[in-house]
């Protein structure tokens, strides 16, 4: 596994906000993928990633994610236990619903003008 440094040279044709890892297949081929998240179940971490191939695949890759050191690449290993791979897509799941609901709120809160806050604003000279 490598990581592709991205930057305004590199050529690639992607947005540029995430974080990416090349992932060494079986075959012996490589796929991008962007790094949706890191997170931890039961003490664990793991990684979501969906490859950047192909822009529609809505496959999302889970694997057990290990870094001891931040200079040193991560492990990433696949999840052989069904159980352990339920658990850590719904807790996946959850974050995708919560990144959702934050997202909704902040268009919202977006939609929200300054004009609009006068109308919730009290003239304190203004007796009842």
């Amino acid at each position: 596994m490598s990581e592709h440094i991205h930057d305004d040279s590199c050529g690639c044709g992607h947005d540029h906000m995430y974080d990416t890892i090349t992932l060494s297949l079986d075959d012996g081929t490589e796929m991008q993928c962007i790094v949706l998240d890191i997170f931890s179940v039961d003490d664990k971490d793991y990684i979501a990633l969906q490859s950047m191939d192909e822009e529609e695949d809505e496959n999302v890759f889970l694997y057990r994610f290990i870094q001891d050191d931040e200079d040193e690449d991560p492990q990433l290993l696949n999840i052989e236990d069904d159980d352990e791979f339920e658990a850590v897509a719904d807790a996946f799941e959850e974050l995708l619903d919560a990144h959702e609901f934050d997202e909704m709120f902040d268009e919202d809160f977006d939609d929200f003008s300054d004009d609009d806050e006068d109308d919730f604003l009290v003239d304190e000279d203004e007796e009842d």
